[in-house]
């Protein structure tokens, strides 16, 4: 998972990068055109070359509420190797993350573009490939840490990076600032998967499938969410200080951090999934 966020990390930051002159050299309906023809090409290929991976293909109805009802059983039942409490907890956890991370995201461009800082498209797009630049960072972090941290201390540093990178973007009115503030996202994308993880060994093997469509779920109502409040606060927080949300933002990342460090609840019949998960597994 980590080695395909890194994939998005280098897609992003080509685009950024090649982008931002494009725009500026022939303006935006060129790049947009690309985009569809790309898009195009990639459904294409999806319909008629890539491989199913399903190799014996059951009946199954299109309107069920089946998964629907396997979900809240997820939450719901209680089983000997799960922790229903610390389950929530978790994705209560991953729900503040992916706020804080798409809300920032959302407002970024704006407030880069509006005074003092007056960003142009070549900074917009060095700006971004900034952005995409934790996908490659994260990765690489989380693999050395690994090595002599647990994974919980690993999140926990990639939580405190992130609230600095809020904070100076709050604060930030030079283009250095705001590329110090980049600088300090580096680790900010070690956070999702080490969640990931813990609510993976949280649940049996039958559970796995329905604990990630809860994750998407999840996912899905926090990009909403942070759609909602931060697009919303930032206009009606100009007036006494244009960088509130960040400072929010960063408020918000105490919440995962607290619940990040609560221990896992003992448990006699859960088994180690073996080595190559991590030093925080077994």
């Amino acid at each position: 998972m980590a080695l395909l966020e890194a994939c998005i990390g280098v897609a992003g930051m080509l685009a950024s990068l090649l982008g931002g002159h494009w725009l500026r050299a022939q303006g935006y309906a060129n790049p947009f055109w690309l985009a569809l023809a790309l898009l195009i090409v990639m459904t294409l290929y999806a319909a008629f070359c890539f491989g199913e991976t399903l190799k014996e293909p059951k009946s199954t109805r299109l309107f069920t509420l089946r998964h629907h009802r396997s979900i809240v059983h997820l939450y719901l039942s209680p089983a000997p190797e799960k922790s229903r409490k610390h389950l929530a907890l978790y994705s209560l956890a991953f729900f503040v993350v992916i706020t804080v991370h798409f809300g920032a995201q959302d407002i970024l461009t704006i407030y880069e573009l509006s005074t003092p800082l007056c960003w142009d498209s070549k900074l917009i797009g060095y700006g971004s490939a900034a952005q995409h630049l934790p996908y490659l960072t994260s990765l690489l972090g989380l693999r050395l840490l690994q090595c002599c941290l647990a994974d919980s201390w690993v999140a926990e540093i990639g939580l405190t990076f992130n609230i600095l990178g809020m904070v100076v973007f709050a604060f930030a009115t030079i283009t250095a600032l705001m590329f110090t503030g980049y600088g300090l996202l580096f680790l900010s994308l070690v956070i999702t998967p080490i969640i990931r993880a813990k609510l993976s060994k949280l649940v049996g093997e039958s559970e796995q499938g329905a604990l990630f469509s809860a994750m998407a779920c999840v996912s899905s109502l926090a990009m909403l969410a942070a759609s909602g409040i931060f697009n919303s606060l930032y206009p009606a927080t100009l007036n006494f200080m244009k960088g509130f949300p960040f400072l929010l933002g960063a408020g918000l990342l105490f919440i995962p951090a607290i619940l990040i460090g609560f221990p896992l609840p003992p448990t006699s019949t859960w088994k180690c999934p073996g080595p190559a998960h991590g030093p925080d597994f077994c």
